[in-house]
Formats: C-alpha cells, structure tokens, sequence
C-alpha cells in the first residue's frame, strides 16, 4: 500500500477518537431522554434540529476557510466546541436542556466538516485520493463501532442506567480529538492559497453541481437507519442483537474503506460510486423480501461494503471535479450541506411509506432511487 500522508493520519485519528466519544453518547441519549420524560416525537425533534443546524453551518464555514486560508484552525474549532458543549451533558436534567446542548454541538460539527475534508484534499492528488479518503472513513467509521462496545461497558460497570457515566467517559476520547489536531500541519495548503486567491471566482463548475444534485437525489432515498432498525425488530430480533448487527455493519465498512477507496484511484470515481449504489439497492431489496431473521447476518454486512464502496470515493470526487485548493472549503461545504439538507425529507418519505403503505416500502423507494442516482453518476 502506498505511504499515508502523516497529517491525514493525524486527522483520521482526531475522527476515530471523535466518534468513539460521539458513538458512546448518541446511542445511549435516547434512553436517557425517556427517562427525563421525553417522548418519541420530541426525540425526533432533538434529532431534526440538531442535524439540520449542522447541515446550515458548513455552506458557510467551507466558504469562510477559503476566504481566510485556513482549514485546520476552523476544524480545531468546531471540534473544541463540540468537546466543550458535551461537557454539559451530565448536569441535563430536562428535554429542553438536551435539546439545547445537542443543537449547540452539532454546531461544532458544521464548523468542522467542510474545512476539515478540504484539509485533507489538499495533501492529495488524483493518484491517492480515494485512498485517503477511504482510510479517513475507515478510522471514522470504526470508531463508530468502538463507541457503541464502550458506552455498554461503562454502564455494565456503573450502573445500567447510569447514562452521565457514559456522558462523563465519553470526553475523554473527545478531548484527546482535540488535542490531535494541534499536531497537523497546514503549510503546503496554505502556498497553494496564496497562488491561486487572485485567480479564484469560486467557479465550481457545471460538472460539480450536476454531481451535487444526484447526490442530493441518492440522498432523498436515503433515509435514517433507525427504519433498519425498526425492521428488523419485527422480524423477531432482540434489541441486542440489533445492535450487534450494526456493529458487524460498521466493522465490515471500516475494514473495507482504505482498500476500496484505493481502489477507486485505479478504476476511477465513478465505476466505484456506481458499483457502491448497485450494492446499496441489492441491500435495500433484501431489507424488504426478507422474511428470515438469519439473513440479516448477510445484508447488515453487505449494507456496510456499500459504504465502504461509496462515501470515500463521493468526497474524493468533489476534489476530482474542483482542481483549484482555494475553492475546495466551499466545494466541500456545499457537498455536505445537499447530503444534509435532504436527509430530513428523505425520513419523511420514509416515515409516510413505513407507516401507512408497508414497512418494506421505504426500502423498494431507497433501492429504485439508488439506481437511478447511478445511471445519473455515470453522466457527469
């Protein structure tokens, strides 16, 4: 395998650690908020607004670190924020608390995310990176599954409703997020601003915003996993098992990241991206017939190769499509905020479809839209 950059290293493991904490914390909060009082509807409300006040932010934020020239000081920011904003989680004592705390720490989130994927953009080239955004992922998404394992064992050792435990453990690895970041190196992005500032209009190109409409679309047949979730409880599984389940899930995708995001650069962007959509309708279509709870052992996995296949090489390709480094922060901003912006009408759908057509409705909708989005991909 080709040398890894040490700043993308570096940043991998600010995310690994960064989800570890946020994974301990998000899987666990609905628990907590029933016991406060809170109800599925106002849960969802939490969740609704705290995503879409991300969703907002990163527009704003990729465009202002073009604007200034810095990435890595917006991304220390808006995980600093989120490290201290959780800090406040264990003196929650309402839903409205909670619902303030988790809207403020999705800000950080939406501070982060654009600049900090320009950042890695910018010690890449078209030879390496889907690699290193596939490594990336893969650091992010087995924190992911680590997160879920630590939050259980804290609460087996402290008590199993003993939810400001997990909320007080879970800063340790944020903290040390943080302090990762301090460590990366910005200077040879910051050359590259200096060249092109001048010659910049932030021209991002018709071919970029084709490609962000039939993500936004993708997207829009994409809906929340919680009606994974809710599926295969009525197959017959029990909560723990579930839970095993996405944690196979997770595995499977960060193993799987670095070696199909490298593989990206040799057959290209978008054979990779089409081929992670076909295995996305594959997986939706054996969500909906399957009748057998065994067989969830196979798609839950096979749900995971698809983003293994896909999210690397998405990302990868804005930067395939935007050559000039001075405007990535705002191509990456855009790019997160359609994914963003469509994630709630894609859980409304989903919701209207589950409820009063079928509960494997929204999965035949996922699987159909997910085609399409490939036959689009391979346009541009």
């Amino acid at each position: 395998m080709k040398k890894l950059n040490r700043n993308v290293v570096i940043l991998g493991f600010v995310s690994f650690f960064n989800d570890v904490s946020s994974e301990m914390i998000v899987k666990v909060l609905p628990l907590f908020l029933e016991s406060i009082g809170a109800g599925g509807a106002f849960i969802g409300v939490i969740e609704g607004i705290a995503e879409s006040t991300a969703s907002l932010l990163k527009i704003f934020f990729g465009y202002f670190s073009d604007r200034i020239g810095s990435r890595k000081w917006f991304a220390f920011l808006g995980y600093a924020e989120s490290t201290l904003t959780k800090c406040f989680l264990p003196f929650a004592r309402t839903p409205i608390a909670v619902l303030w705390i988790r809207a403020l720490e999705r800000v950080g989130k939406g501070i982060r995310t654009a600049p900090r994927d320009a950042l890695i953009s910018s010690y890449t080239n078209e030879k390496n990176r889907g690699l290193y955004f596939g490594f990336h992922r893969a650091l992010d998404t087995l924190g992911a599954a680590i997160g879920p394992l630590l939050g259980i064992w804290v609460l087996d050792k402290f008590g199993k409703t003993n939810y400001d435990a997990v909320f007080k453990a879970a800063l340790i690895p944020a903290f040390i997020a943080v302090v990762l970041i301090l460590f990366v190196k910005e200077k040879e992005f910051k050359s590259f601003v200096k060249k092109e500032r001048a010659k910049s209009k932030f021209s991002l190109g018709k071919r970029f915003y084709f490609y962000i409409v039939v993500i936004m679309l993708f997207t829009l047949g994409n809906s929340s996993d919680a009606f994974i979730t809710m599926y295969s409880g009525k197959l017959g599984l029990l909560a723990t098992t579930i839970l095993f389940l996405w944690f196979l899930h997770s595995t499977v995708y960060g193993l799987l990241s670095t070696p199909l995001g490298a593989l990206s650069d040799k057959i290209g962007r978008k054979k990779t991206i089409v081929i992670g959509y076909i295995l996305y309708a594959l997986s939706y279509l054996g969500f909906a017939l399957t009748k057998s709870p065994s067989l969830l052992f196979v798609i839950y996995p096979l749900y995971g190769i698809y983003y293994a296949f896909a999210e690397g090489a998405q990302k990868a390709f804005v930067s395939d499509l935007v050559s000039e480094q001075s405007s990535r922060g705002t191509a990456y901003g855009v790019y997160s905020f359609g994914v963003g912006i469509m994630a709630l009408p894609a859980s409304i759908i989903a919701g209207i479809l589950y409820q009063y057509i079928a509960p494997s409705a929204p999965f035949y909708f996922g699987g159909a839209i997910a085609l399409l989005s490939g036959i689009l991909i391979m346009l541009i």
